[in-house]
Parts: C-alpha cells; structure tokens; sequence
C-alpha cells in the first residue's frame, strides 16, 4: 500500500503540482514585468481582428464548437465514455485515466485563476464572463484534455492504421475551441497556449501514470519462475551415471 501511494505521489502529484506552479509563475509574469513585451503587445489586436472579421453564419458555427467545451458537456462526456470503455474493455485504467487526466486540468485551471487576475480582452465579448480570470482558457484545456486523452485510447486500440489517423482526428476538437473562444472574445491568444500546455501536460502525466503497465500495483511480470526442483526427484545426470 504504501509503494502504491508512494508512486502517486511521484508520478501524479509532484508533476501535477509542478505544472500549477509553473502556471501560476507564468500568468505572474504575462500580467507583470512580460506585459510590454513582444508578442504579447500585439494580442490585443489579434482579438481587435477576430471582432473585425465576425459574420453571422461563422458566429453561430462558433457558439456550437465553444459549446462542445462547456463544463456540462465536459463532464457528461467524460462519464460516459468512462462507463463505455469500462464494459466494453473489463478494464479500470482507461476509464481512470481519462477521468483523472479532465480532473487534473480542471484543478490546475481552478487553483490557476484564483491566483492570476487576468481581465478579459477589451473587445465585445459574445458570452458571459465567468466569474474566473482569463487565464488560462478553461474551455480549452478542457477540451484538450478529454478530446486528446480520448484520440490517445481509441489510436491505442485501433487495429488498422487509417483508423488510428481518424481517432486522432479528435484533436481538431481543441483547435477549434481554441479559435472560437478568441473569436468570440473570452480569451487572449496566451490565455489558450497555457491552456494547451495544462489540457495536454495532464495527458501525458495521466497517461505515464495508469497507462504504463510498467510501473504499479498492475505491471506484469515478463519472465516465468525457475520450477524448484525436490529432494526425492533425481537429477538426469544422476540417471545417466546410474545407468
């Protein structure tokens, strides 16, 4: 028991409490000493742009890729793919992964936010403003972190090459979360690469940590015991002398 927490805690919370840190020391210094440096000096208009170039059909497109990321969604999503994989695989790690890899994100977001006191961009925003920082996006990482955790099971348990390519179609999903929510206003464009790098960080720490038959309380063992041989069965040099 104590191996299995200790191995936690190497492999999931130290990495996990690393990437916090890391963002909160991020979000400090795009906010501070890095606020009047290049690129971050032309993101306002980066977002100015995307106000520009807003037309109905693309804005209605945009409100439904956004909506994919919603926190409902996210969370009815990931239960039940949980569940699908749970029956379909007789299996525990994919379905914690995946849960575990939503969760971290989530918590990193959350305690994220409470720390950096981001304003929104100063454009017409399409959405109502959380009562959250703008930094980083959460409907990103969210989306990076489920949609990505799942293209990274299915590719895994595909058979056929064509179809690992089509789960790993699933990553656009992100992509377009990420420009719908600049698009309609809610984030800076470095609110959703720190998004990118939460969503996909808890990924890969969730992956190494349930994945990896390796290491745990499930890894296998790929040698077979030497049979132990008994006092009262002689050797077959011991036949061959005795002959």
């Amino acid at each position: 028991m104590f191996a299995v927490v200790k191995q936690a805690a190497t492999r999931i919370v130290l990495p996990i409490g690393t990437l916090l840190v890391f963002l909160i020391g991020l979000g400090l210094l795009l906010t501070h000493q890095a606020a009047h440096w290049w690129p971050l000096t032309v993101e306002d208009g980066v977002n100015r742009e995307f106000e520009a170039e807003r037309f109905e059909p693309l804005t209605r497109i945009s409100g439904w890729v956004s909506a994919v990321a919603n926190t409902g969604w996210i969370i009815a999503v990931t239960a039940a793919v949980a569940a699908i994989l749970w029956l379909v695989l007789r299996r525990w790690q994919e379905p914690v992964f995946l849960c575990l890899a939503v969760t971290a994100q989530a918590l990193v977001f959350y305690f994220t936010t409470k720390a950096i006191d981001r304003p929104r961009p100063d454009v017409q925003r399409l959405d109502e403003s959380p009562p959250t920082s703008s930094f980083p996006s959460g409907h990103t990482s969210a989306a990076v972190a489920l949609y990505l955790g799942l293209a990274l099971l299915l590719a895994g348990l595909a058979r056929h090459t064509w179809l690992k390519a089509l789960c790993w179609a699933l990553v656009l999903v992100p992509i377009g979360v990420a420009f719908s929510r600049m698009y309609r206003g809610m984030h800076h464009p470095s609110d959703v690469v720190a998004a990118f790098i939460n969503g996909t960080t808890c990924v890969v720490v969730m992956s190494r940590a349930i994945l990896d038959r390796r290491v745990g309380p499930w890894r296998r063992s790929t040698s077979l015991p030497r049979p132990r041989r008994t006092a009262s069965a002689p050797s077959s040099g011991s036949l061959r002398a005795a002959g």
